[in-house]
């Protein structure tokens, strides 16, 4: 799924899909009650008169003609109009996004005029369409209520021969009159109807992405809360991201993956997390098979805490309350006060009732990340990951989340991904990660004597640590 933008998604799900509700709303009651109207008066008309009534088909046919010229041309013309509508819902996305950053580095004027031609070639691809159909939109319209075309020279011609009557002749020219008006509204759909079918197509694709593959109800439950990689490899499409990763984590350890960036500590996390499936080989927790488990049991072990935590447009209270459905307010707030957020969240406009906004963005980076990881801590779950958990902390704000985390994680299983080496120079073992496969791995000390890669990390960040600790 990550290979496409959430603006192309958006655009699916919300414009596209929308675009044909009218049409499915509309096209049983009113395409095929005009539809049938116009038959019966049709059916009606051949009875009077045969010969004058298929006279009258003419404008019938060279109506239908010029349809199928503008029909025969949807193939070329819409998959364009969706794919410039994609990238213009694409560039709209980044554009807004991205808005903060635009404007600090100054590049106002390049990124509008981004947005600004992803906007004209999104309007001239439907404008050129449209003028290439001009001609024949309008010869089909003006052809189809033409019924006259045919039936006047015919009618006049069979009345002189005396095969038909005047007031038969006025009765036929009413009567076609009110079936090309049905006929009109109806092939007014066809286009919509096309569309449908390009349009569901866009949604099957993504109905159709692969799934995880779980029980609806568990097939066994973990024995208790030791995590288990054997041989796993997984790849972003066709790029191999992990070569057969081994791991053991014992119950109720600390554990931490570090490594250069890139080199697959979040993928292996989100792999235990069970928000993705091993291409190849097993993760196993409590001996039992992740693949074994249902989603709903599996989410009552695992609290998974990220870098980039997802606030919902909700008040502090109920994002925190995700964590437990069931939980009551005061256990709410006794979780914020142990993640160290009560007081923060008291001094928001409306305490705990505040609105954090659209992906928690009336927050900072900092007061996301405290209140996913109070979120954590009311979830209580024998598992706890933490990918870079402090990441967008100020120095003070991390003692307080450290004491915090020190707090969620007594007497559980913890997997923690840090690029702040001090941060896990106490974990029971630590995994170094290099190019998607386990470099090495034991304590910091053992690490530090068998590992090359481990002590060039440390030496660096010691270095760093100490110049930022140098008075300016």
């Amino acid at each position: 799924m990550q290979e496409q933008s959430s603006g192309s998604y958006k655009n699916t799900i919300c414009e596209r899909v929308d675009s044909i509700e009218t049409t499915l709303a509309h096209i049983v009651p009113e395409f095929t009650s005009n539809i049938c109207g116009a038959i019966v008066i049709f059916i009606y008309m051949l009875t009077v008169d045969w010969r004058v009534t298929l006279w009258s088909l003419i404008a019938v046919v060279l109506g239908f003609a010029a349809f199928a010229v503008m029909m025969s041309s949807m193939p070329k013309w819409f998959p364009q109009t969706v794919v410039k509508s994609k990238i213009l819902n694409d560039t709209a996305v980044e554009y807004i996004n991205g808005i903060e950053v635009i404007k600090a580095f100054g590049q106002s004027k390049t990124s509008y005029g981004k947005f600004v031609k992803a906007a004209q070639e999104g309007a001239d691809c439907f404008i050129d369409w449209m003028r290439s159909q001009n001609f024949w939109q309008n010869f089909g319209m003006a052809s189809f209520p033409a019924t006259l075309l045919g039936m006047l020279p015919a009618g006049v011609h069979f009345m002189m021969n005396g095969s038909l009557t005047q007031a038969d002749m006025i009765l036929l020219i009413i009567l076609s009159f009110g079936v090309m008006t049905p006929l009109i509204i109806a092939f007014g759909y066809t286009d919509d109807i096309s569309m449908i079918s390009i349009i569901m197509g866009e949604v099957a694709d993504i109905m159709d992405k692969e799934d995880l593959k779980r029980p609806e109800k568990s097939k066994g439950l973990p024995a208790d809360n030791s995590i288990e990689l054997s041989d796993v490899h997984f790849a972003y499409k066709e790029k191999e991201i992990l070569h057969g990763v081994n791991m053991q984590i014992k119950p109720g350890t600390i554990n931490a993956l570090v490594g250069p960036s890139g080199s697959g500590k979040s993928t292996i996390a989100k792999l235990i997390a069970s928000l993705w499936d091993v291409n190849s080989g097993s993760i196993r927790i409590g001996n039992t098979d992740l693949r074994d488990i249902s989603l709903s049991d599996m989410g009552k072990y695992i609290a998974y805490v990220s870098q980039e935590n997802y606030l919902f447009n909700l008040s502090v209270m109920d994002n925190i309350r995700i964590g437990n459905s069931s939980a009551t307010d005061e256990e709410v707030m006794n979780a914020a006060k142990q993640c160290g957020c009560h007081d923060f969240i008291m001094q928001l406009e409306n305490g705990y009732q505040t609105i954090c906004g659209g992906a928690g963005g009336h927050l900072s980076g900092g007061e996301r990340q405290r209140i996913a990881i109070a979120r954590a801590m009311l979830k209580n779950a024998p598992i706890v990951i933490l990918d870079e958990a402090t990441s967008y902390t100020d120095p003070e704000s991390e003692a307080v989340i450290q004491s915090a985390l020190s707090r969620l994680i007594q007497g559980k299983t913890v997997l923690m991904i840090a690029h702040r080496l001090s941060t896990v120079s106490d974990c029971d073992c630590i995994y170094v990660i290099q190019d998607g496969n386990v470099a090495a791995a034991g304590t910091h000390e053992e690490l530090l004597r068998d590992c090359m890669l481990y002590k060039n990390m440390w030496n660096a960040h010691i270095s760093v640590k100490d110049n930022e600790e140098v008075p300016a």
